[in-house]
C-alpha cells in the first residue's frame, strides 16, 4: 500500500496514518526490541512477528478479548484501531526468571504459586520502571476500574497463552502487555494493543529447556531468527503460506 504518514517509531515496530480515520497502519521491523541488543537486525523477524500478533490476536478476539487488531494488511503490515495508549506495561509472570528471579533471589525456572502482576512505567528513557498501582492513579495514567479490568483481561489472556503455547510443547514463562482506550462516540473501552509475539513473551522449549528469543545474548543472536521461526513452526503460521491458509498450532506429544 501506499506509504502514509509517519506517527511514531520505536524499537520493532512504525506506526502510519491509516487509510481510514481512526485506524493505524502498524510496520514490523527486523531490529533487535531488546534495548542490550542496540541496533542488532534480525533478518525475517517482523515478517513473522507479523504473522504471529496476527493469529494471537485473532485467537484472543475469539474468545472475547477486545483488541486494536484489525486485519493482516501484507508480510510486515497490519491494519489497527487507533487507541490512547496507557502507558503502562503489564507483566504477568509465570515462572522465575531473569531480573525477576535475581530480585527475590529466587532459582530460574522455579514456578510461582501463582501468575503475578506486575505493572511498569512505559519510558525508554527511564528503563520502564516498576510503579505500583498508586503510582498509576496518582499520575492519571489510570483510574482504579480501568486498573480491574486491565488486571482481569490480562489474567484471561495469560490463561489463554499459556495454554496454547503448553499445546506446542512451550511454557509461558512470562509476557508483556500493553492496553489502550478505544473510543467510539462517548464510550471507552480497554482494549489490548500493541502485539504480542515472541517479543513481548519469554517461551522456554518443554522438551530441552532452550530459552528462546528473549533471553539469549548479545553472542547469541545468531541463533534468534531460528528460534522466531520455530515458534512460528509450531504455530503452523511461517510465513510461506499464503494470508488464506492461516492454520492452526501442531500439538506437540
Amino acid at each position: 500500500m501506499a506509504r502514509r504518514r509517519q506517527i511514531f517509531e520505536g524499537r520493532a515496530k512504525i506506526l502510519f496514518e491509516g487509510p481510514e480515520p481512526g485506524t493505524l497502519v502498524q510496520y514490523f521491523k527486523d531490529e533487535s526490541s531488546q534495548a542490550s541488543h542496540k541496533r542488532n537486525v534480525i533478518t525475517g523477524k517482523g515478517v513473522i512477528n507479523n504473522r504471529i500478533s496476527e493469529y494471537l490476536m485473532t485467537r484472543l478476539g475469539e474468545i472475547g478479548i477486545p483488541t486494536h487488531f484489525v486485519r493482516r494488511l501484507n508480510m510486515r503490515e497490519q491494519l489497527v484501531r487507533e487507541v490512547e495508549m496507557i502507558p503502562v506495561k503489564v507483566i504477568v509472570r509465570n515462572i522465575a526468571a531473569a531480573d525477576f528471579a535475581k530480585r527475590f533471589g529466587i532459582a530460574e525456572g522455579t514456578a510461582l504459586p501463582r501468575s503475578i502482576v506486575e505493572y511498569h512505567y512505559k519510558s525508554e528513557e527511564y528503563e520502564d520502571p516498576m510503579v505500583s498501582e498508586e503510582h498509576i492513579t496518582a499520575f492519571g495514567w489510570a483510574v482504579p476500574q480501568d486498573l480491574d479490568e486491565i488486571m482481569s483481561l490480562s489474567l484471561r489472556v495469560n490463561d489463554f497463552l499459556s495454554g496454547l503455547f503448553l499445546g506446542i510443547g512451550m511454557r509461558l514463562v512470562d509476557l508483556s502487555l500493553e492496553y489502550g482506550r478505544l473510543w467510539d462516540d462517548e464510550q471507552m473501552r480497554i482494549v489490548l494493543a500493541d502485539e504480542i509475539s515472541p517479543d513481548s513473551c519469554r517461551l522456554w522449549d518443554m522438551r530441552n529447556s532452550d530459552r528462546l528469543v528473549r533471553d539469549q545474548t548479545m553472542q547469541e543472536l545468531n541463533k534468534a531468527p531460528a528460534a522466531y521461526q520455530e515458534v512460528a513452526r509450531r504455530l503452523g503460521i511461517l510465513p510461506e503460506s499464503g494470508p488464506t491458509d492461516l492454520k492452526g498450532p501442531e500439538i506437540m506429544q
